[in-house]
């Protein structure tokens, strides 16, 4: 099946195109119209277009301990529970494995087994959190079917006092519910042109319970973090840095037996019907490396960006093991043109699934799947004129996909997007945009490769997504409201995760609904309120709450978020949680209200010091998150979140 003559031609002359658009930019260097921030990249027109960003402020009032928390007060991003091992992210409902998540642009590789999560994060150093509901643009990486979530931590620059060479941060937090002891220390400094950060992080505690006071078994925080950041810059601005990063989390999780007889953590579960369950230690664990120059004093059209990186995550389920490496690159330039800028360049990675079967027979087969991808890509973000803002560009990717059998596949696929940002009166925007992104090929489930029954790729073929939006947003001083329509249908998935060994079944997978947000800003604080809707369906029928790879049924989610600085001392918050019943599923799904508060208080007289008291689940509310997995399913006793929690954090900068 292979297509190597047209892939490799297709790929010259995607080279040549970029050539000569870097040749053109350059000739009209000296024409070069400097010009404020281009509109289109502006927040109000990103959200409209279903792109968000998290900031520093959002996640320092949030203050999370997990991925969920982050994301908390974000109604199109929902979370499902239970220790940081189980929680995978769903945006519009849309799981993250079918979008590109980075972290600080590199790239990762989705989890080796189902019920487990894709990317193990701890959130302490965490700068922000960028979120593409579709339309990703061409430079946003390979495999951005459905969007991006790109995550940003912070370094020493981030961290440091103005003039201080050398700080530390200490975090020391506890709660009445699961987290007993939350530690983290981090040592950053500069010394000339070098500069470092260190940072650990320890998180134990027991089972928590939830709004009824039952203990919600397997669900122990026992997290270890461990960050390295060095770089060095020199005086005319050429930055190199190199990061690595450890985040593993263990203790006993929630198992029973499964096929073979053999014994399966299932850490997304409080449960199976059909059997018992017992505690088993399980283990997540993601180590990346990532190595990148850029220049911090870009001068004329030379702006660039390189790096590589390694990414592997290992997942000890107890009966089978499953270890995911990534090996990935990036090589770009930013061009100055009249109006804006235009962003290209070349990336690629290579991706291995590597999994071990621990039970008898057929059970305790391995196999290995390899998938590499080269692509080019260009985007371009310009003002073409006052009211009429842009952003439009493509990629061009070739794969190579070895199968556990020896099979050998090669495809390669265009993606272009578009989008408009058109003023319409002082206080009226309308924004739109559309995508059509080749997704490739997709390594199959690490874990369970050949586990049971040797895979079987008769019908394996790449996947394709079309994703729209458009929208209206009205701006008036401290008033923000904006709405917009969405669809994202991802065509011909080929099965991750196989009944029977059919790597070959292809599913068609569509989210299909509205977001809407109003905000009201005053001197001291905020008030927003996030709406949004998805209808998802997996070959035209609303999907099931356990489509591993896939998605999960949403319906209607609202989130609230607000804050108050009253003073220089006192800052207060909160964030809620409303899903509305969605009867559209196969089982009812309940509705829920959950409600989190917050006060910070930093001593008039010690101000690097914050103490801060969190409640969480105010109203002691029992439920299961939207995106749980085996939410009414007849054959699952889904994970309840964790009841009323109050928790203390003292914070000390030095």
């Amino acid at each position: 099946m292979s297509r190597k003559p047209l892939r490799l031609t297709m790929l010259a002359g995607t080279a040549l195109s970029t050539s000569l658009l870097a040749q053109t930019v350059v000739a009209q260097e000296e024409n070069v119209i400097v010009l404020e921030p281009i509109r289109i990249q502006a927040p109000a027109s990103q959200s409209v277009l279903g792109n968000d960003e998290i900031t520093q402020e959002q996640i320092e009032a949030r203050n999370p301990a997990s991925t969920r928390e982050v994301f908390a007060g974000e109604s199109s991003v929902t979370t499902g529970g239970g220790a940081a091992i189980a929680q995978k992210v769903f945006v519009n409902g849309i799981e993250e494995s079918l979008l590109s998540v980075t972290i600080d642009g590199a790239r990762q590789n989705k989890s080796a087994f189902h019920h487990t999560g894709n990317v193990l994060l701890d959130p302490e150093l965490l700068k922000s959190v960028g979120i593409t509901k579709g339309l990703a643009p061409a430079d946003a990486g390979p495999g951005a079917l459905a969007g991006s979530i790109a995550y940003e931590t912070k370094d020493a620059d981030d961290l440091l006092e103005e003039g201080d060479p050398f700080g530390g941060l200490f975090t020391l937090g506890t709660t009445s519910n699961g987290t007993k002891l939350d530690t983290s220390l981090s040592l950053f400094g500069r010394s000339g042109s070098l500069e470092y950060l260190l940072s650990a992080t320890r998180r134990t505690g027991d089972d928590y319970e939830d709004g009824d006071g039952n203990e919600v078994l397997g669900t122990q925080a026992d997290l270890t973090d461990f960050v390295g950041k060095f770089a060095y810059e020199s005086l005319e601005g050429h930055r190199l840095e190199f990061a690595a990063s450890r985040t593993e989390d263990t203790g006993l999780r929630a198992a029973q037996a499964g096929p073979g007889g053999i014994l399966f953590i299932r850490p997304d579960f409080s449960g199976i019907t059909s059997g018992p369950s017992v505690l088993a230690e399980g283990l997540s664990r993601r180590t990346s490396y990532t190595l990148t120059y850029n220049n911090t004093q870009p001068a004329g059209q030379w702006d660039p960006t390189f790096q590589l990186s390694h990414n592997e995550q290992e997942i000890d389920a107890i009966g089978v093991y499953g270890t995911n490496k990534s090996l990935s690159g990036t090589f770009k330039n930013s061009f100055a043109i009249a109006g804006g800028s235009v962003t290209a360049g070349l990336d690629f990675f290579r991706e291995t699934a590597e999994g071990e079967g621990r039970g008898p027979g057929p059970f305790g087969s391995s196999g290995k799947e390899e998938l590499n991808n080269i692509g080019l890509f260009a985007q371009a973000r310009q003002d073409l004129g006052d009211r009429f803002s842009v952003s439009y560009g493509a990629r061009f990717d070739s794969q190579d996909f070895t199968a556990a059998d020896g099979t050998e596949f090669s495809d390669n696929g265009l993606s272009v997007n578009g989008a408009v940002d058109v003023v319409l009166s002082d206080t009226w925007s309308l924004t739109a945009g559309l995508a059509s992104s080749w997704g490739g090929y997709e390594l199959g489930e690490a874990a369970l490769v050949n586990f049971g029954t040797a895979w079987d790729y008769t019908g394996f073929a790449p996947s394709r997504a079309t994703s729209g939006r458009i929208g209206l947003r009205y701006d008036n001083g401290p008033w923000k409201v904006s709405a917009a329509l969405f669809q994202t249908k991802v065509k011909d998935i080929a099965a991750v995760l196989p009944t029977d060994g059919a790597r070959g079944a292809l599913s068609d997978l569509t989210s299909r609904g509205f977001d809407a947000s109003a905000e009201y800003n005053w001197l001291s604080g905020f008030a927003r309120v996030n709406w949004t809707y998805a209808d998802v369906e997996l070959n035209e029928a609303v999907i099931g709450t356990t489509d591993y790879y896939l998605g999960r049924p949403v319906g209607h989610v609202i989130a609230l978020e607000g804050g108050w600085t009253i003073d220089t001392q006192w800052r207060v918050g909160g964030t809620a949680e409303i899903a509305l019943e969605n009867d559209d599923a196969a089982t009812v799904l309940p509705a829920y209200e959950v409600f989190n508060v917050y006060a910070a208080y930093r001593p008039r007289n010690i101000d690097n010091l914050e103490i801060r008291l969190d409640v969480q689940n105010l109203l002691d509310a029992t439920y299961q998150s939207r995106s749980s997995d085996g939410v009414g399913s007849t054959r699952v006793i889904a994970l309840n979140e964790p009841g009323r929690t109050f928790g203390l954090t003292a914070r000390l900068r030095f």
